[in-house]
């Protein structure tokens, strides 16, 4: 009995340790000791092809601190290449809407920087995404189109 109470005391030990440190642990991005719902700073992006594979949109977003928790303040430059009718590059405003590890973005057209065919009319970029970790989101491009996304950490490089 006392051999098997030995046992399971041990057992019980080491099953807290690894609670423990799967606590300490939770919350932090691998690795990284980056708290994964950080989501305030630069990100990149990409979509997987679209209209038939004739279409990509790439760019670049930053997510700014906003006084309602839960809240982001962002900017956002697309840049969508087709081939059928070229390159349209459009910074855009848009808020940001964190519920739990989703992320909501809709986005409004400031500037067109670029624009593909005249008389074609270009929808906001809004994404719906969720947290995989500090450096990765994934979700979709739902405009005028619905394509899967993914946002990567931007490189903050010195300039």
């Amino acid at each position: 009995m006392l051999k098997f109470g030995g046992r399971a005391v041990a057992a019980l030990v080491l099953a807290s340790l690894v609670a423990g440190s799967a606590l300490a642990n939770s919350g932090k991005d691998k690795g990284t000791g980056k708290d994964p719902s950080d989501v305030l700073g630069a990100w990149s992006f990409q979509t997987s092809p679209y209209r038939g594979g004739e279409c990509v949109m790439s760019g670049t977003m930053r997510l700014t601190p906003h006084p309602d928790e839960g809240r982001y303040a962002c900017e956002l430059t697309a840049v969508e290449m087709c081939s059928m009718w070229g390159r349209s590059v459009v910074r855009q405003s848009c808020e940001a809407r964190r519920f739990g590890d989703q992320v909501s973005i809709r986005s409004t057209i400031e500037e067109m920087l670029e624009s593909k065919t005249e008389g074609l009319l270009y929808v906001p970029d809004n994404f719906t995404l969720t947290i995989q970790s500090h450096e990765r989101m994934f979700g979709a491009l739902v405009s005028a189109v619905t394509a899967p996304v993914e946002f990567r950490r931007a490189n903050d490089g010195i300039s």
